[in-house]
């Protein structure tokens, strides 16, 4: 059974495409129509690409791996901190620090950095601390905490993105390729669909067809994080057992 169907995406206005002067032709698999010079989303096409962006995000949850959520466009980036948040999944939704996936070491000492300044506030070396020097650590947790908070917990390179918005996260989806990361995204009908490797045609712009988006991929991620669950606990009685015989 589909995870979403045809009202609820057409309720939430995802088959909203671009002006027909800003389409990008690639995107023509996708078009249903135009209508008052704004193309119209192929929704049927739309159900089934949620199916399999699901299937893969699902499978990976359930495998274990991260997938890094991207969004910072100001009507997504909200909705995207908050299902992320829901899956325990990492995100950026404030300003894609370059060199994030493709210098990633790099990155890793700046959140390294942010957890140094935090053990500092904790066992007293942030009180002995001049004045000034207080003022100029707590400024940079802050901007460390802007930029990177939202993957502290990423330990190594995610094994997927999912984007809002291609066009405005360009960079991200650079890198990724580069590294051969899968991508899966929402894709209006201006973008360039070929550096995706899961393409959800998509209204990109309107808050509803993105939270509705994001609640159904998120619940795929749910579900998987579940299955991986329920197998640990049967794996282990067997493994107690194994241990008790030896």
């Amino acid at each position: 059974m589909p995870r979403t169907n045809f009202q609820e995406l057409l309720d939430a206005g995802v088959h909203f495409g671009h002006l027909k002067r800003k389409w990008n032709p690639k995107m023509a698999p996708y078009i249903f129509m135009e209508k008052n010079g704004i193309h119209i989303i192929d929704l049927h096409k739309t159900v089934i690409k949620i199916d399999e962006a699901s299937n893969v995000l699902k499978s990976l949850a359930k495998a274990g791996r991260k997938i890094l959520f991207v969004a910072t466009k100001k009507q997504a980036k909200d909705i995207v901190s908050e299902f992320a948040k829901a899956v325990n999944m990492p995100y950026v939704t404030e300003r894609w620090p370059g060199g994030m996936l493709t210098n990633f070491p790099t990155i890793r000492k700046a959140v390294k950095k942010m957890n140094t300044i935090d053990k500092m506030m904790t066992d007293g070396t942030y009180e002995t601390l001049a004045k000034r020097e207080k003022l100029q650590v707590t400024r940079q947790r802050a901007k460390l905490e802007k930029n990177l908070g939202s993957i502290a917990d990423l330990n190594r390179l995610p094994s997927a993105l999912f984007i809002v918005d291609i066009q405005k996260e360009m960079n991200a989806v650079k890198e990724a390729n580069r590294l051969n990361i899968p991508v899966i995204a929402m894709v209006d009908t201006c973008c360039d669909p070929g550096p995706i490797d899961f393409v959800i045609p998509a209204n990109d712009d309107a808050a509803k067809s993105i939270a509705l988006i994001l609640e159904r991929v998120s619940q795929a991620i749910s579900e998987g994080l579940a299955e991986r669950k329920m197998e640990k606990e049967k794996e282990g009685p067997v493994e107690n057992k194994d241990s008790a015989v030896s």
